[in-house]
């Protein structure tokens, strides 16, 4: 069993809010690995840490952006209205599937978000 030290955590958490402060998202993407890696976490807890984390990061991302410049929220709230729904919806999906799958569907958005970035 992993047992994470004071220090994973702090890694773990910097990287994230550097993705996050960088890419202006991401970090959830990197938590999942890096808590997978450095916690003892139950692969049925992972995903939702992960959540859990990045949100208090991307509200100070939000925030510091916001001294920046305007934001788009105008812009920006069809997502948000969309990502509202898909998220029910796959917190719904996400309890029947085998944490297998999630890994795989994780992944396979990974890969997609790469290779679109890289064209």
């Amino acid at each position: 069993m992993k047992k994470a030290k004071s220090y994973g955590y702090w890694i773990a958490g910097a990287i994230a809010g550097a993705a996050n402060g960088f890419f202006g998202a991401g970090g959830g993407m990197l938590l999942v690995p890096l808590l997978s890696a450095f916690t003892d976490l139950d692969d049925s807890e992972i995903f939702p840490t992960s959540v859990s984390i990045i949100l208090p990061i991307c509200v100070v991302s939000l925030s510091f952006s916001a001294f920046t410049g305007p934001l788009p929220i105008m812009k920006a709230l069809p997502y948000l209205i969309g990502g509202l729904l898909g998220g029910i919806l796959c917190v719904i999906v996400e309890k029947r599937l085998p944490t297998i799958w999630l890994h795989r569907i994780f992944g396979g958005l990974i890969v997609f978000g790469a290779i679109r970035t890289l064209l």
